[in-house]
């Protein structure tokens, strides 16, 4: 018996054949499209913490004009204002970034107990490596948007600020 398509036209295959090797390539393309999507919508995400981080550094310089100002003119540098608003900023991102990796574990950990349990043999794996790299992109994040709130701050001349109401 031969396989024969349903219209009798032995001219098309109503299957296809694949090697091992084009199915990896297949799984290769789908794979690298994966990461670039996750990469984009991490990036946008990174995007929109870091405006957010930066609009409460900056409502945080508005709200403490007073102290900025009492703290220059009784001897703090510029230098001062600007590490401490910088300070300031990546310990809110790097809180925020603990956060969400304990959340990403904790997600990924029921995502990994489902799958073994319903669909198949699946092995939950933890990368500190990633780890690592999540809350130094947290720091980063917080040195990029804190900066320009932090350069407002040391800028504040003490005078004004103690005037500010």
């Amino acid at each position: 018996h031969g396989i024969t398509n349903p219209e009798d036209d032995q001219e098309k295959d109503d299957f296809i054949v694949r090697s091992s090797q084009q199915a990896n390539e297949i799984l290769g393309t789908v794979s690298i499209s994966l990461t670039l999507f996750i990469t984009t919508i991490a990036g946008i995400s990174l995007l929109v913490g870091g405006i957010g981080i930066m609009n409460i550094m900056l409502v945080a310089v508005t709200e403490r004009t007073r102290e900025i100002g009492l703290r220059k003119a009784v001897g703090a540098r510029r230098k001062d204002v600007l590490l401490q608003f910088l300070l300031e900023a990546v310990v809110i991102t790097v809180i925020a970034g603990l956060i969400g990796i304990l959340l990403g574990i904790v997600l990924a950990f029921i995502i990994a107990a489902a799958v073994q349990k319903y669909i198949a043999s699946y092995a939950f794996d933890l990368s500190i490596p990633a780890i690592f790299l999540a809350l130094g992109m947290a720091i980063l994040t917080g040195l990029l948007f804190g900066l320009y709130p932090a350069l407002q701050a040391s800028k504040l001349s003490p005078m004004n600020a103690l005037r500010y109401e």
